[in-house]
């Protein structure tokens, strides 16, 4: 992979210049696609065991001009198995109703539809902060058409 999508180590006195440039966009629907793609280990919470866990970064964008991009983690768990079906619906890999085997290495480049919300939540610091999730991924058939992806619009 290009230096662009993994980045490089920086040296102690090197200068940088880049920011964060992290946009928040409004909830709504917004067409996806995949950039990339990890394979990570999720560490046991009170709320999920130990377990594979996936993490996408997604392009997102709609008619309205809006674009941003998101990690959304997918969790290898039988209690996430419902999130699992939806998102490998979405894409194209899973009917409804049926069963599949997740294919992985077909996700990256992968698109749909999905629903993005605001999630606000407190920081260490007690600060409010925001920031998009992925709320619902639709079936292909139930999307409604939309702004088609433009390689280099991000």
């Amino acid at each position: 992979m290009s230096e662009l999508n993994n980045g490089r180590e920086l040296d102690w006195g090197e200068e940088i210049s880049k920011e964060s440039e992290y946009t928040l966009l409004p909830a709504g629907d917004y067409n996806f696609k995949v950039v990339k793609f990890e394979r990570k280990r999720h560490a046991p919470t009170a709320k999920l065991p130990a377990c594979p866990q996936a993490d996408l970064t997604i392009d997102l964008w709609d008619d309205a001009g809006n674009k941003g991009t998101i990690i959304h983690s997918l969790f290898l768990h039988t209690k996430m198995e419902g999130m699992l079906s939806a998102f490998f619906i979405a894409i194209g890999q899973k009917k409804h109703g049926q069963p599949v085997r997740m294919n992985w290495d077909a996700v990256y480049g992968a698109t749909g539809r999905c629903k993005v919300k605001i999630d606000t939540w407190k920081n260490d610091k007690g600060e409010e902060r925001q920031n998009n999730k992925i709320a619902k991924f639709y079936e292909p058939e139930a999307a409604p058409a939309a702004a088609s992806y433009t390689t280099g619009s991000f």
